[in-house]
């Protein structure tokens, strides 16, 4: 899986540029704040359809544009591919084209460009809050599962509307008749995150404990543990039992959920823990556990992601290197030996050895 080259129109910073890659590494160079990570946010949404640093696409566009064009071509499933977006500032829907052909939704170009994003906040989510992983799961399924992403979704919508009955209730008590349509729904599909979950981060955690292992020279036993709802006895049950499961979960937290206005419980709120040598990481890791920890995580991201598809993801570097001592910076530069990567850095001397180097400067390629 190779991107051949890019062409961004008002894009962030970038009011125009046209590049080519090397199929191996490609070094982003230049101060801070000349366009380095928007470049690599562009190349994550047109594979994706997210960007890792806003919700919102309509703040992909430079300002006082008309729309956002990101267009690349791609070597991928034994092909040669195109891939385009083209994202619009108001609330006129984004368009996705794929060799051009027009299509419906990001899943119509699944699989086309998979890209694994690590950046510094990264190194610490084992210490962040449970929202930070539950990003880092939900990225790497939608790439893997177009399922998921469908499904995502729709709990995200059926959430929102169950928080406005339950907010609005007080004004019109009869909402609360079509409560449990929602509950039932909502459960309906929180099962099936659930399941998919689950099986990621047995995965996930499998292909990890060997990267740590590996790093930590096998002193350390890496355990990564999925959290959901405490009634979920398994999350590898089948979808029925685990509906049943969330349903008796909500029907425990009713009362307190109309006290509060909001949902309390569900998918939404899911977590997972890593721990060493059965000590739990984000209780009792050191800052240098924590980040060699991260480092085997998305390490492991990567590896699960081109078992289930037989091509490596693109894996992109967004200044992370310059936040690892020298140790870790060796591991994970030995780890890169194969597929296509991305690294940006404000010290234009310091890797020039590892590929070919571009130069970002105002939005520009000098």
């Amino acid at each position: 899986m190779v991107l051949e080259n890019i062409h961004l129109r008002d894009f962030r910073n970038y009011k125009e540029i046209a590049l080519g890659f090397d199929p191996g590494v490609n070094l982003i160079v230049g101060d801070n704040a000349q366009g380095k990570t928007n470049l690599l946010e562009s190349i994550a949404y047109l594979g994706s359809g997210r960007a890792f640093r806003t919700q919102k696409s309509c703040e992909l566009v430079r300002l006082g544009a008309d729309f956002a064009d990101i267009e690349g071509s791609v070597f991928s499933q034994e092909r040669h591919q195109t891939l385009r977006w083209v994202i619009f500032p108001a609330s006129r829907p984004r368009q996705v084209y794929r060799n051009g052909v027009k299509k419906k939704t990001a899943g119509d170009i699944s699989g086309v460009l998979q890209t694994v994003l690590f950046c510094p906040e990264d190194l610490m989510v084992l210490k962040s809050g449970a929202s930070a992983r539950r990003r880092l799961g939900d990225h790497a399924l939608c790439q893997l599962r177009p399922n998921y992403e469908a499904a995502l979704s729709e709990y995200g919508r059926i959430l929102e509307q169950k928080n406005r009955i339950l907010k609005d209730r007080h004004d019109n008590p009869a909402l609360l008749d079509i409560l449990p349509e929602y509950n039932a729904r909502l459960c309906q599909v929180g099962a099936l995150l659930i399941s998919y979950r689950a099986r990621f981060y047995e995965g996930l955690g499998r292909e990890a404990e060997k990267y740590h292992s590996h790093f930590s020279g096998g002193a350390e036993d890496f355990r990564l543990e999925y959290k959901t709802v405490s009634t979920v006895t398994d999350p590898f049950a089948p979808v029925a039992t685990l509906m049943e499961q969330l349903q008796e979960h909500l029907q425990s937290h009713y009362r307190a959920e109309l006290e509060s206005s909001q949902c309390l419980t569900g998918p939404h709120k899911d977590d997972f823990d890593v721990a060493l040598s059965g000590m739990s990481l984000k209780a009792f890791g050191s800052q240098g556990q924590t980040r060699t920890a991260a480092i085997s995580l998305k390490l492991a991201q990567r590896a699960l992601m081109a078992k289930e598809s037989g091509e490596i993801p693109v894996l992109l570097l967004d200044d992370v290197l310059s936040e690892l001592d020298p140790g870790r910076q060796d591991f994970v530069l030995n780890q890169i030996t194969e597929g296509q990567v991305f690294i940006t850095c404000c010290e234009p001397g310091r890797f020039t050895k590892l590929g070919k180097t571009i130069e970002i400067c105002k939005g520009k390629s000098i």
